[in-house]
């Protein structure tokens, strides 16, 4: 089964992905999802020699919501800040955010998740990989904003993979 299937969520989530791009429940688009899941891990597995390690599976979907609940919130106060507030008042900022995580995919998910979200980017990363460097459109306390990065996000995903 480890053969066919050599990496499970990927094939699940895939599969999860197809779906909700085609949008309709039939018998076609399971087969073709079901090929796309198994076909495209396969090809792939060569380029992954080592699994990430996601310790609780659960709380990457609880994270995932988060971050959805997050986006969603950050698009109205994005609107906000760029249709109401005077240019003058707009407080950009670079943001140098300190790393807990040692997984480059843990790494890679939290940089995802900053760009995601509207109103912050992830622009850089150390040579030693061990500080983001993050720009937000307004951040009128960098400090603060960098805590929340580490507390909503990184402590999570801490959780998740170590």
């Amino acid at each position: 089964m480890k053969r066919l299937f050599p990496h499970p969520f990927l094939t699940l989530t895939l599969i999860v992905l197809w779906f909700l791009l085609v949008n309709e429940l039939k018998l076609g688009s399971l087969v073709l999802a079901a090929v796309l899941g198994t076909v495209i891990p396969l090809l792939t597995t060569a380029w992954w020699p080592d699994r990430p390690k996601v310790k609780h599976p659960l709380r990457l979907a609880s994270y995932s919501l988060l971050v959805l609940w997050d986006v969603i919130v950050a698009n109205f106060q994005v609107a906000r800040i760029v249709l109401f507030m005077p240019r003058a008042k707009i407080q950009s900022a670079w943001i140098t955010v300190p790393l807990d995580l040692t997984s480059p995919e843990a790494i890679s998910l939290l940089a995802g998740t900053i760009t995601m979200t509207p109103g912050t980017l992830t622009a850089d990363m150390s040579a030693c990989g061990r500080a983001l460097l993050v720009h937000a459109l307004h951040a009128p306390d960098p400090d603060a904003t960098r805590d929340d990065i580490k507390a909503r996000y990184e402590s999570r995903l801490q959780r998740i993979f170590q």
